[in-house]
């Protein structure tokens, strides 16, 4: 659906950038006229961006949030910045109970969002830009197969509405989006896995996985001026899973 936002002129910076949600987001951005720099963690990611005709015109960078110092210099050689898009993520499932993969989980999915939130905000407070974290249902419950996502996506929200709290006084708007089940690769194991997928469609109102782009398009609303009274909000996109009890 294309909503008439208009983002021309305007800067966006979108972590994962170049698959799942982050790569809706990428395009959505595009496609209401922003400059975007989509990020991508590994060199088949680059490449299968980098020869899709639906990224033509978006920049296309490589990035570990990770590595804090990769992460400034890329934000601290842009001069302008005016939407960031925390999208990078992992998730191991069963290896999370081990505690090294469960730092690693965190590292990517909490502490990557941090160190790009912090390395963006002299930009965001020139342009009184917005933050967008991809957080999850997951935010919300505890998963015994997936600890340090569940762990990771809680720790978003509050993260979410912390930096709300810690950046209003620069103009910065801080806002998340909560997906529920979505067609992607972090959640292929879940559609594929009939008694699963049959579990998660039984308690979806909506009875349907989301598309990426139902989700990109709440993204763009909370970068809109229409969101502009619109901080600290974690914004449940989930076919109405949460409203089952």
């Amino acid at each position: 659906m294309n909503f008439s936002f208009d983002f021309s002129g305007r800067t966006a910076l979108v972590t994962g950038g170049v698959s799942g949600i982050g790569a809706a987001a990428s395009l959505a951005f595009k496609r209401h006229g922003a400059r975007v720099i989509a990020c991508g963690l590994t060199d088949d990611e680059i490449a299968g961006a980098s020869a899709d005709q639906a990224f033509s015109g978006v920049d296309i960078r490589k990035l570990d949030v990770t590595n804090a110092a990769a992460i400034r210099a890329m934000i601290g050689g842009l001069t302008s910045l005016d939407f960031v898009v925390n999208s990078a993520g992992m998730i191991r499932r069963d290896a999370e109970h081990d505690p090294e993969v469960f730092d690693q989980v965190m590292n990517v999915n909490l502490s990557g969002g941090m160190r790009v939130a912090t390395a963006s905000r002299p930009l965001l407070k020139a342009s009184r830009g917005s933050i967008i974290f991809i957080a999850s249902i997951m935010s919300f419950f505890g998963g015994p197969k997936q600890p340090a996502y569940s762990a990771s996506k809680g720790a978003v929200r509050n993260l979410t509405q912390s930096l709300a709290a810690a950046y209003a006084a620069d103009g910065i708007r801080v806002n998340a989006v909560a997906p529920g089940w979505v067609m992607t690769n972090l959640s292929r194991g879940a559609r594929e896995d009939s008694a699963r997928n049959a579990m998660i469609m039984s308690r979806t109102p909506m009875a349907r996985w989301a598309d990426t782009a139902e989700i990109a398009d709440p993204i763009m609303f909370l970068c809109s001026d229409a969101a502009r009274y619109m901080t600290g909000t974690v914004m449940a996109v989930d076919g109405g899973y949460m409203s089952v009890g």
